[in-house]
């Protein structure tokens, strides 16, 4: 690799000379260049560069001076090194990193800009490292509860998706760091994910599961994406010409570079022809095992090759895939004008600490039992999530970090300079674990007590404190919050539900903390006064969650997917039906189409829906005054502005989040009864009004008609909801719209 570099600079030293091949000459034109590196390859140099030749890397051209790739994991942090053949730690001293928040928290902003500080943040971090891709950020829609790996993704709404993505992945690219968006398409389950095979009406498809990639490729500028693992309609994602050729490359015009992920490929011929651009990970689960130098031996190696020497292989498919895969390199590695990055900085501690605060969500607060108040002198904080690390596991996000602030420490710091005195109990016994691939956490988390004795202990001290508080929730262990396998239940592990009960029996003024990447049932809600959504929020952690507590930070967070009351709320278990979830004899079928999240579980009414998609509360108060649209009447292929005053009500600074949902009155198509369609948060003083103005174009009135594969605006009436919630609307606005409009991707 050092020989590699140096060829690389000598030749870079003499760019723009006479002599020098365009490739190398950065004023050319990207398009130019590549093609010009292209012309000088053999057939096997091209097909070297479309696979792996370690765990993480490819191999470049040598003979040319060109570079490889380095990949690494995200997208919450970057991941250390390991072994060049094996996934055991490599061993390095410099590869720690800044554990960010996890992607459910940064969806829970629902503030663009926090997202643009986080792409920003990572991105840093990995060009510090020299990685040229990073294995993020994640896009799949929240189709259950009990998917392991809902904590990588951004909720179960499209629209809030698709604008959070967006300056994630140009903050990462600013860096030379192309953000690969994954894990493209349908992969909502991680239940038998290597082979199930996901069956969807292409209205549903286009309208709830692709919008996220395809704001991710057409706005965001995506340079990679990610297939998954599953199957749609018969063939791997990997190795399927209707997400690859036809949606991304075709319809998107996709100009980067489709990356597999670990292991997900399973046929020459297929992946060969049907648009998947480089293998990695073949012979690997993507978690823990795989074949030693097998990287000949992929897919698209030495078999890819001997099709092409056959004449059984297409050779313009094969110079797509390497075009491709040079201008990533060229964008990336030989990109001479990148910045070079920083790692473990102050600064992006506090970008991690600061996303966290605002993702935090209140969700109850009775009696404003939050922030704590000047009376309380001494608090119990219970729970093993108070002092569990949770940046050590969970599959391919697990990071081994500089170092992360726990939340009774985090806790414990803020209250001592308050003069308050904090105690700790365990109150129940969960996974004392702490390892993911050679990452240890160094925590001893043994307790001989009994699960009786454990509560019987916490209960004491709770009679003992002015105030509790549980930290609770999922761990990054199997069949929690983690890769490669779901939850078996939708309640609390570890008999939590009892711990909360006895503790808010003994002693009124108790806090709940859910520490979790998941919505949860909640038995004791109508018992305790105040509930927090904590989520994965990284090394910041402690320090966050202690901001939000004693209201050092205002809580601003919005919740990005529905907390039903119970599992058969959610569409896929309202029936029962294992064909739904988790599938049968191979198969799972979305059965319930577009009414999934919200869509759904907003029509059932109370007892249903703990807290609704959009929910969160503050430590002010607000009121919508009575919002205008600019026309009442728009041609379909129009806009139309609505203008909302927010007052802030009550006596401190705070942020509030305006969201707008759409209704078809009537159409010839089956529509939800709302969908969110625009939203801004807006930060408001105590008496101010602060007028917010969302613009609402020919997209929000769309559907997708599948009959002629055109997004459609039939004419007719429409409702514009304006409010803070799903189930929190303050105002109803009829619109006309004159004209119908129809167009494609």
């Amino acid at each position: 690799m050092k020989l590699l570099s140096l060829t690389v600079l000598i030749l870079a030293a003499t760019a723009g000379s006479a002599q020098t091949p365009a490739y190398l000459d950065e004023t050319r034109p990207i398009d130019e260049r590549v093609d010009d590196a292209l012309s000088r390859m053999t057939t096997a140099e091209k097909v070297a560069i479309i696979h792996a030749q370690s765990k993480f890397s490819s191999p470049g051209v040598q003979r040319l001076g060109i570079p490889g790739i380095w990949c690494t994991d995200g997208p919450h942090g970057i991941r250390p090194d390991v072994l060049w053949d094996e996934w055991d730690q490599a061993g390095a001293t410099n590869d720690s990193c800044v554990a960010f928040p996890a992607l459910t928290c940064l969806a829970a902003t629902w503030n663009p800009e926090m997202s643009a500080l986080y792409g920003k943040s990572i991105g840093e971090e990995a060009r510090y490292r020299n990685k040229n891709v990073l294995l993020g950020p994640g896009v799949n829609i929240y189709r259950t509860p009990l998917n392991g790996r809902n904590f990588e993704y951004m909720g179960e709404d499209p629209y809030l998706t698709s604008r959070m993505v967006v300056p994630y992945i140009k903050g990462v690219q600013d860096n030379g760091v192309a953000a690969c968006v994954k894990h493209y398409a349908l992969n909502n389950q991680e239940v038998d994910r290597a082979t199930v095979n996901v069956l969807v009406d292409d209205r549903t498809l286009h309208e709830i599961y692709l919008p996220g990639f395809k704001a991710a490729i057409k706005e965001g500028g995506a340079w990679s994406i990610m297939p998954g693992y599953n199957k749609y309609a018969g063939d791997h994602a990997c190795e399927n010409s209707r997400l690859l050729l036809d949606i991304l490359k075709g319809d998107w015009a996709f100009d980067g570079v489709a990356i597999s992920d670990w292991g997900a490929v399973h046929n020459t011929e297929k992946v060969a022809a049907n648009g998947l651009d480089m293998e990695f990970g073949s012979w690997t689960n993507g978690l823990n095992f795989g074949a030693s130098n097998a990287y000949d031996r992929y897919y698209l190696a030495n078999p890819y090759l001997d099709l092409i020497m056959e004449g059984k292989a297409d050779t313009a498919m094969l110079n797509d895939k390497a075009r491709r895969v040079l201008r990533l390199i060229m964008r990336t590695e030989m990109n001479r004008n990148r910045p070079y990055g920083s790692l473990n900085s102050p600064a992006h501690y506090e970008a991690a600490r600061r996303i966290a605060g605002e993702g935090i969500v209140l969700l109850k607060n009775d009696g404003d039992l939050l922030p704590v108040k000047p009376d309380v002198k001494k608090i119990l904080v219970v729970g093993e999530n108070a002092i569990k690390m949770m940046t050590v596991g969970g599959g391919s996000s697990s990071l081994k970090v500089q170092r992360e602030v726990l939340p009774f420490d985090g806790i414990r710091a803020n209250a001592s300079s308050k003069g308050i005195e904090v105690l700790y109990e365990r109150g129940y016994l969960g996974d004392v674990t702490g390892e993911y691939n050679g990452v240890t956490t160094g925590q001893d988390l043994k307790d001989s007590r009994s699960g009786e004795q454990l509560i019987a202990d916490a209960v004491k001290a709770a009679k003992a404190a002015d105030m509790v508080i549980f930290i609770g929730g999922l761990n990054k262990s199997g069949n929690q919050d983690c890769e490669g396998t779901d939850r078996l239940h939708y309640g609390l592990p570890y008999d939590q539900d009892k711990v909360i009960e006895a503790l808010v029996a003994a002693n009124p003024r108790t806090v709940v903390v859910g520490i979790t990447g998941n919505a949860y049932a909640m038995p004791w809600l109508d018992k305790v006064p105040a509930v927090v959504q904590g989520w994965f929020i990284g090394s910041e952690a402690g320090n966050a969650l202690a901001d939000v507590l004693f209201g050092d930070v205002n809580p601003s967070g919005k919740l990005p997917f529905t907390f039903a009351a119970s599992l058969t709320d959610y569409a896929p278990h309202a029936a029962g039906d294992k064909e739904m979830y988790p599938g049968v004899d191979g198969d799972v079928t979305y059965k319930e189409g577009l009414d999934i999240g919200y869509r759904h579980t907003d029509r059932l009414g109370k007892g249903h829906v703990n807290f609704a998609f959009g929910h969160g509360l503050s430590y002010t108060t607000f009121s919508l005054g009575k919002p205008a649209l600019s026309s009442t009447k728009i041609d379909g292929d129009g806009s139309v502005t609505v203008t909302v005053p927010v007052t802030n009500t009550g006596s401190r600074t705070g942020a509030e989040v305006v969201q707008i949902y759409v209704r078809d009155i009537k159409s010839s198509l089956y529509r939800p009864y709302k969908e969110l369609k625009a939203f801004e948060k807006v930060e408001v003083k105590p008496g101010e009004t602060v007028d917010v103005s969302l613009t609402l174009d020919k997209n929000a009135f769309a559907f997708y008609d599948p009959a002629t594969a055109r997004w459609t605006v039939e004419p007719g009436k429409f409702e514009i909801l304006v409010g803070t919630a799903s189930d929190a609307i303050a105002a109803y606005l009829p619109l006309t719209v004159a004209t119908p409009a129809a167009w494609h991707d």
